[in-house]
């Protein structure tokens, strides 16, 4: 959520889904296990109205299940208490996550006369032999086809990709997300993959037929997936699964879960920025460089991280990282001195 959108969530665990993913248990992961009614859409709208927007953009959003998939008339239920809501200014706008192979004209058109803005596609790989593994029940072609579909209805399009599935790896993660790009939607979550409790994916994993994806893992090539966005000026809305209790109470049998993912995301990529910055340096010489404030703590990185590392590889005396004019992300060399020289 920005600071220009307020985002309020109502939950359909597993409502739609056709079949269950390796991976998956909503309930677990969103810590939503009640049925989904009317009037629970309308509470959640009245829970937030008590609540301060600040001039944000309201959205209703109906995550954690195949919302398309849902049989027609339980969707317009629920579609109708929120455009209910919006008539009467209560709600800027509803969202809402399903299948790329729950998307055709009649779902859109149903979609477009509920006053539905985005729809969030869950893409997950664009590998078909790592979808099929996962058990996802689309191939990728689904995703192009519906992808085009809800950008051609005029549709604001969110595609959520994962990374450590099954069978995936470093290079598969990276084709997935050029191949994202190229669909050119108009912002992407990352999920590396978590082993959530009772799953599929934790008995595979048991056995030994799954290795797991650390939040090491999800680190190193998400912080070269998350460039390729920014390139692209695609945003990343979301990096890594929200922290709920179930999850951090242990729901999360393994996997990379960590309640501040996306911070350690951007600490990398800062990391690997000052690596070419410091490239050519010669040892024991001090180091300053420069970020913007609001970049500062990614670049120092948790616990200081950054710095010993940095200091480690190039064999500094010291190294410093100062506020400086720049914009966000960017990082510059201010000075270098070996033995009080440039």
């Amino acid at each position: 959520m920005s600071a220009r959108e307020c985002v309020i969530p109502v939950f359909v665990p597993h409502l739609g889904c056709p079949q269950r993913c390796v991976f998956c248990d909503q309930r677990r992961i969103s810590g939503s296990t009640e049925d989904v009614t009317a009037e629970t859409v309308r509470q959640a709208i009245k829970a937030a109205a008590a609540l301060p927007s600040h001039g944000a953009k309201r959205q209703l959003a109906f995550y954690g299940g195949s919302f398309t998939a849902i049989p027609a008339e339980r969707q317009e239920e629920l579609l109708s208490a929120a455009a209910e809501a919006v008539a009467r200014g209560e709600l800027d706008a509803i969202r809402l996550s399903t299948r790329p192979d729950a998307i055709d004209a009649a779902v859109l058109e149903r979609l477009r006369r509920y006053d539905v803005e985005t729809i969030e596609l869950g893409a997950q790989s664009m590998d078909d032999g790592v979808l099929r593994l996962s058990r996802r029940g689309h191939t990728a072609a689904d995703v192009e086809r519906a992808a085009a579909a809800v950008k051609a209805a005029g549709f604001r399009l969110i595609l959520q990709m994962m990374t450590g599935l099954p069978e995936s790896d470093d290079e598969k993660e990276v084709g997935t997300a050029r191949r994202l790009i190229a669909l050119r939607p108009d912002g992407v979550r990352i999920y590396p993959t978590v082993i959530v409790r009772g799953t599929p994916l934790e008995e595979l994993w048991k056995r030994g037929e799954y290795r797991e994806h650390t939040v090491e893992d999800a680190v190193r090539v998400c912080a070269r997936l998350l460039p390729l966005f920014e390139q692209a000026e695609i945003p990343v809305i979301r990096l890594g699964l929200n922290p709920t209790e179930e999850l951090s109470g242990g729901e999360a049998a393994g996997g990379a879960y960590h309640p501040a993912l996306g911070e350690l995301v951007r600490s990398r990529v800062m990391y690997e920025k000052m690596r070419l910055l410091l490239a050519g340096v010669r040892p024991g010489s001090r180091a300053v460089l420069g970020t913007s404030e609001r970049s500062l703590s990614q670049a120092i990185g948790q616990n200081r991280e950054n710095l010993r590392r940095l200091r480690d590889e190039f064999a500094l005396e010291e190294i410093k990282i100062v506020p400086a004019a720049v914009n966000e992300g960017e990082i510059v060399r201010l000075s270098v001195e070996k033995d009080g020289k440039i």
